[in-house]
């Protein structure tokens, strides 16, 4: 079996976090990225043959997986292999759905011969033993075995929705239905035979979008395929929400976390930087938080993540937050709630966090919850106060915030720094 995985969106629903990164190179539990889940998995599994589908700003996310090295994916044979879009002699065109990503690399395919094809999203957090779900896929004798999990009733039409019966066989898929009819929800995880696959790639490639929710799950119902419903119950988390991207974060302080990044038999790798240790100060205070390499920390931290290479000031006060990578705390900042990207500089005596909460005016369905969302490389100056519900992307200057304020629902996102 060889693995596609699915690289390439923007995460829309990230706002300014993915202005200038691809989803699944956002930084998660401090030293990670959100892809390394779905790469660990595979290496964890037995895996060795992995394409890694790339297309908007895949510079981090090209510079992260190199040779595939940290996942044990530098390999003669397989291993793991970048495959962007590329011109060809009849035309030229980027991926325009799932499905006409897959179908664009039927060469790359083609040039293993696989028996099964494993097809998987960059951008969601969980430990999946792909083994397990092989063996059921061919206990089945299935063509076409979908990765399903139960969700509850109200959230389902967020989701392709599976119908089955007693063998576990499916019966009907709906995409996203309006009135879903049950709560199994489609996981976005397949296995095909790969035979199976290509005809259907090849069949539906004039669809405009072609998508597997939309186009290829359902042609090869239409064509009487047998498919099954491979019912998983651990932990899966989809992180395409500021709200849930900062939930997911937070449950890995717990005192037991929901989800364990450090079981020996299931370990989660990331390409590692040569960092020192962290540096807390014998003034600092830190309780309840995740603390990456190469941290320094001088004033006090509190139920937060904070990645490596981090630079927390004296007197500057963090609660309930995510910082990431290299980014610099003023002295006497308060921070509260924030998700704050790489390379951030936020200045001294700074509020962040406060006051009651007033929708967004940029974008009230991304940028809600009560976080305050600065994007990556951003400067905000010292001595001003930041409300609720805020984002702020670029280099920011004193005379931008209305006497020293800004308002809980109002963002400051300089030209080119948001899509």
């Amino acid at each position: 079996m060889i693995a596609m995985l699915l690289a390439g969106g923007q995460g829309s629903r990230l706002g300014v976090l993915t202005a200038k990164v691809a989803k699944p190179a956002v930084a998660f539990g401090g030293k990670y990225r959100i892809i390394d889940f779905p790469l660990s998995n595979c290496i964890n599994s037995g895996v060795d043959t992995v394409g890694v589908l790339t297309q908007y700003q895949p510079l981090r996310l090209n510079a992260h997986i190199g040779i595939g090295i940290p996942w044990d994916l530098d390999r003669n044979i397989g291993g793991v292999t970048v495959l962007p879009p590329y011109e060809k002699s009849g035309n030229s065109e980027w991926y325009t759905g799932t499905a006409n990503a897959i179908f664009q690399n039927l060469d790359y395919m083609e040039s293993y011969n696989p028996d099964y094809v494993l097809i998987l999203s960059g951008d969601h957090i969980y430990k999946m033993d792909y083994e397990v779900m092989l063996d059921f896929h061919k206990a089945n004798n299935a063509d076409v075995t979908i990765a399903t999990m139960p969700v509850p009733y109200e959230e389902a039409s967020r989701f392709g929705i599976v119908l089955t019966d007693e063998d576990n066989k499916i019966t009907e898929f709906e995409e996203k239905p309006a009135n879903p009819r049950g709560n199994l929800a489609s996981m976005g995880i397949y296995i095909f035979n790969w035979s199976v696959l290509k005809e259907a790639l090849i069949k539906m490639s004039d669809q405009s979008n072609c998508d597997f929710g939309k186009h290829i799950i359902p042609y090869c119902h239409d064509k009487e395929c047998r498919m099954y419903a491979y019912e998983y119950n651990g932990y899966w988390k989809d992180v395409g929400t500021l709200s849930s991207y900062w939930e997911a974060n937070m449950e890995l302080i717990n005192i037991i976390p929901v989800f364990n990044l450090y079981e020996e038999f299931w370990r989660i790798y990331t390409k590692s930087d040569a960092l020192p240790p962290q540096y807390i100060s014998q003034y600092a205070r830190v309780d309840r938080s995740i603390v990456g390499e190469g941290c320094e920390i001088y004033g006090e931290v509190y139920n937060s993540v904070i990645g490596v290479g981090v630079t927390i000031e004296e007197g500057a006060v963090i609660r309930d937050s995510i910082i990431m990578k290299d980014s610099v705390i003023g002295k006497n900042t308060k921070i509260t709630k924030s998700i704050i990207a790489e390379n951030v500089t936020i200045g001294d005596d700074v509020e962040m966090g406060i006051g009651d909460e007033q929708p967004s005016r940029l974008d009230s369905k991304i940028y809600n919850g009560g976080l305050v969302t600065i994007g990556e490389g951003s400067v905000v100056p010292n001595g001003v106060k930041i409300g609720k519900n805020v984002a702020i992307s670029g280099v920011t200057k004193a005379e931008e915030y209305p006497n020293g304020m800004l308002n809980s629902g109002e963002y400051i996102v300089k030209a080119g720094d948001v899509r």
